[in-house]
């Protein structure tokens, strides 16, 4: 029984452990570049896949006007019993009730229609190219909330890296403090003082980890993965220099940013819905050509005879039917051009304060990077000074927490400036 026991022991062992190495390999975390993670939020984001149906909508919509200037066959068959005299009975009173079969096939295909069909096909086409304007600005939009997601994250990674540090630079302080007073030089305030200065860094710690862990899942959520995945970013939070000016941005995103093609197309429906409106006052021509058999034995396919038409339709009265349809059209043109016109100020807008907000981080930038130099030498100047008993604990303390605020100034700066780059990436349009 023990030997049983001894060689399931020496079997499970090892497979436990394999199991578990296995698990922690799986569990590796995820490395991303900032491309890899807005790919993953153009995989697996609703947003586009939504837009993207909806482009195929418009294909088969188009496929569908395409039909109203194309040929039309139908067929109709038709059991009946009646009493009524049949078509080709000379006499019109009743007979005895007989049975009725028929068979016919009409084919039918317009030839003018006043410009409805072909501004019809026409309104389609543009409906199918505004929605394909939708996927790149849905696309525009995912990249700069993943943008956001990524540096975000890389934000708050530094953020909780600075309060791990300044904790760590609290607790060997306190340690040196107590030896200090251990030997008789430091009060004992200055190591409650420490204490007190340590437990609030701890506090932000905690605060810190926090907002790190909602940002890793914020970013998650927006690539389609699950909230928990763990993730690592490869790419550093950095400053790179953007050589263009206002002018010249603005000019290219009123250029190339689809929310400005979109609303030329708007336009263009528009005006083809006002033509489509005046086809009420123009005649349609319709070539239709029908072949009919009947007799009263099933299934119908005796007595063939054909009929040729060419119909001209003219509305003559409508009580104004068709003058409305056009006042509408040409309101609805106007409010498109309207509205086209206000989406060029907001973009330009749009343009203007992403560029803005993107300088003012850079100067801050440079600024900042100056005061981490500064605060990291105050800092080391105020802990010789005080081991050598010719500075105060506040100093030293106090040194710390300038040289966390102006490591936290700089971080805010590059997150700032990254996040504005991204949005004027997005407001031009840039892919």
């Amino acid at each position: 029984m023990k030997t049983s026991y001894f060689c399931i022991k020496t079997l499970f062992v090892p497979i436990l452990a394999s199991t578990l190495f296995c698990q922690t390999a799986l569990a590796a975390p995820l490395e991303l570049s900032l491309d890899a993670s807005i790919a993953l939020t153009y995989k697996n984001n609703p947003a586009l896949q939504i837009v993207e149906a909806r482009t195929d909508q418009t294909v088969w919509a188009l496929r569908e006007a395409q039909t109203n200037k194309a040929v039309s066959i139908d067929y109709t068959h038709t059991d009946m019993r009646s009493n009524s005299p049949p078509t080709w009975s000379p006499s019109s009173a009743a007979v005895s009730p007989y049975n009725y079969f028929s068979n016919q096939i009409t084919a039918s295909l317009p030839l003018y229609t006043g410009g409805k069909a072909e501004n019809a096909i026409e309104q389609a086409k543009l409906s199918h190219r505004v929605s394909q304007l939708e996927i790149a600005a849905t696309k525009q939009h995912l990249k700069l909330e993943a943008s956001t997601g990524y540096y975000n994250m890389l934000q708050n990674q530094t953020l909780l890296e600075i309060a791990k540090q300044t904790v760590n630079d609290f607790s060997a302080h306190l340690t040196r403090v107590r030896k200090m007073y251990d030997t008789g030089v430091a009060p004992w305030h200055d190591v409650l003082q420490t204490k007190v200065r340590l437990a609030n860094g701890e506090n932000d710690l905690v605060k810190a980890q926090n907002n790190y862990d909602l940002a890793v899942y914020s970013l998650n959520k927006t690539m389609g993965l699950p909230l928990r995945s763990e993730i690592t970013l490869t790419e550093p939070l950095i400053y790179q220099e953007y050589a263009l000016a206002l002018d010249d941005v603005t000019a290219y995103g009123l250029t190339h940013r689809p929310e400005m093609a979109q609303q030329q197309a708007n336009i263009k429906i528009e005006e083809a819905q006002i033509k489509i409106a005046q086809s009420g006052q123009h005649p349609k021509v319709i070539l239709t050509g029908t072949m009919a058999w009947d007799n009263d034995d099933f299934a119908g396919t005796a007595n063939r005879d054909w009929t040729a038409m060419l119909v001209t339709q003219f509305n003559l009265f409508d009580s104004g039917n068709t003058k409305a349809k056009i006042r509408q059209a040409q309101s609805g043109e106007l409010a498109t051009r309207k509205q086209a016109q206000q989406t060029q100020d907001n973009i330009s807008l749009e343009i203007s304060d992403a560029y803005l907000s993107m300088m003012e981080a850079e100067k801050r930038i440079s600024t900042n990077k100056v005061a981490v130099e500064e605060a990291s030498v105050n800092f080391a100047i105020a802990q010789r000074a005080y081991s050598a008993g010719v500075g105060t604990n506040l100093d030293v303390m106090d040194a710390e927490l300038a040289l966390n605020q102006a490591k936290t100034n700089y971080t805010n700066s590059l997150f700032d400036y990254n996040i504005s780059k991204a949005r004027l990436d997005k407001a031009i349009g840039s892919e």
